[in-house]
């Protein structure tokens, strides 16, 4: 019987919510130090969020077959979950690229948003499961062969994404679950992430080994290979969720499986938080030390910083565990539930929302860009408070559209 724990709502509530947050400031030359992602080499809070989310991706899988069991029918539920995951988030990168007929402004505003409807429909609808394979593979098809044939104006759209490895680490992670024992698992989880390490270090990139700059490493040559000209617009020769460092993002998904098969398992009841909190500090240092050798990094997904993020993760649980679950105390809960249980509704939308905005023009500016700097920024001595104000602007119209689906049961799923 599966066993829903508001907790990790909760949790993942408070991903979700930090995510919107940093994603969504006003100004990106204006964001505080906690929003931004280290410059290379670290972990700051907003490191925290990607990984985070892969590690409850962990957790409900376990909670959505408590029992692990595969055949024909788990498999299918699976991989269509997982490309349709995929494919949202390939999608976001195509939608401001949509062009038709040379319409120009709001006509070809109004297309691309009847292309969102569609995709909509398609993709965060439920119907019968062959179908939902068959459409989301002819979705796929169309939008690969647009990037890769090329045609004009898909040339350079991007594959690698976060719904991309969202996907990704789903449809890997919830294959073994449901197929082997946690003693393989954690095997394989070693393999990932000491093999990611061997590989990092000693195979040779432009002559040399043991490198882990941003141009000059294995991950960033690996996706020059496989995704020239379809990578992040901001680097071009590398990608934070390229091919490569998407192994050792599996090891993340993988250990919220372990938490998840310790938050269901009757026989660590007494003990439960104690061995979250254990499990937590043991992951944490173990990044610590390991960033000695192998540094943490984000977008490298390095193997310490899989552990120290998911020793964070571990110790967060156990704290919002221990409150919820164990002591009862949930007067404070609803608005992280709320975006707790609509994630990919938000996870889609917030991605749509800030590109049609930059569409709509107002004296030749971007909507948003006219609000933030006509009506926020001269109410801020300091432009970073503006920018975060802007967020905090973004996160509170999505409570109040979630709030609405909250209170009428809506939830949406992929």
């Amino acid at each position: 019987m599966k066993k829903r724990l508001p907790s990790i709502d909760v949790f993942r509530g408070i991903t979700v919510m930090l995510m919107t947050l940093v994603n969504n400031p006003g100004d990106w030359g204006n964001v505080i130090t906690p929003f931004l992602h280290a410059k290379w080499h670290g972990c700051s809070p907003t490191d925290l969020v990607f990984p985070f989310f892969l590690f409850v991706v962990g957790i409900t899988t376990v909670l959505a077959s408590p029992e692990p069991s595969f055949d024909k029918n788990t498999f299918l539920k699976i991989t269509v979950r997982a490309l349709r995951i995929f494919s949202l988030g390939l999608f976001l990168g195509f939608f401001s690229k949509i062009h038709l007929f040379g319409l120009e402004g709001y006509a070809l505003l109004m297309v691309r948003l009847i292309f969102v409807a569609l995709v909509y429909y398609l993709l965060l609808t439920k119907y019968d499961l062959k179908r939902q394979l068959y459409v989301v593979l002819g979705f796929l098809a169309i939008l690969f062969t647009l990037a890769y044939l090329p045609v004009s104006g898909f040339e350079n759209v991007r594959i690698p994404g976060v719904l991309q490895r969202i996907g990704l680490v789903y449809f890997v992670v919830a294959i073994l679950y449901n197929s082997f024992s946690l003693k393989v698992l954690g095997g394989v989880c070693a393999v990932l992430l000491l093999g990611y390490w061997a590989a990092m270090a000693l195979i040779p990139v432009e002559g040399v080994t043991g490198v882990f700059d941003k141009d000059v490493n294995v991950a960033a040559a690996f996706d020059r290979l496989f995704l020239e000209g379809h990578m992040w617009a901001s680097s071009k020769t590398w990608d934070p969720e390229g091919l490569f460092s998407t192994l050792p993002a599996f090891a993340t998904g993988l250990i919220g499986v372990f938490i998840g098969r310790l938050l269901v398992t009757e026989k660590y009841e007494e003990e439960r938080v104690n061995y979250l909190i254990y499990a937590g500090l043991g992951l944490t240092a173990l990044g610590y030390f390991w960033n000695m050798v192998f540094p943490i990094n984000k977008a490298l997904w390095t193997s310490s910083y899989v552990l120290y993020t998911a020793g964070l993760a571990t110790l967060l649980m156990a704290l919002i565990y221990f409150v919820v679950e164990e002591r009862g105390i949930k007067f404070w809960i609803k608005p992280f539930l709320i975006f707790g249980v609509n994630p990919m509704l938000i996870f889609f939308f917030s991605g749509i929302i800030p590109r049609v905005l930059s569409t709509v023009k107002i004296d030749g500016v971007g909507f948003q860009q006219y609000v933030y700097k006509n009506g926020l920024v001269p109410m801020f001595a300091d432009p970073k408070y503006a920018s975060l104000s802007w967020a905090i602007l973004y996160l509170l119209f999505w409570f109040a559209v979630l709030a609405v689906f909250y209170k009428k049961k809506i939830f949406v799923k992929v």
